[in-house]
């Protein structure tokens, strides 16, 4: 009984596919590129700013710019 229940308690861990400081890479890289992403679309308001008076000028912005 007693070797039964020591045998229960040492149980083998799942094998890894890769070692632990991979996943950690793995993370890191998703991280940086997700960061590229977020950073690629900074000032894109801005960059359309002579659409938004044309329309404005067009249609008049009284009510602050929002419809």
């Amino acid at each position: 009984m007693l070797s039964t229940l020591l045998a229960e308690v040492h149980e083998e861990l799942a094998p890894m596919v890769a070692p632990p400081w991979v996943f950690a890479l793995i993370a890191a890289v998703v991280f940086v590129v997700m960061g590229f992403v977020v950073y690629s679309y900074r000032d894109v308001a801005n960059r359309h700013s002579d659409k938004v008076a044309a329309h404005d000028a067009a249609h008049g912005s009284d009510h602050g710019g929002h419809h």
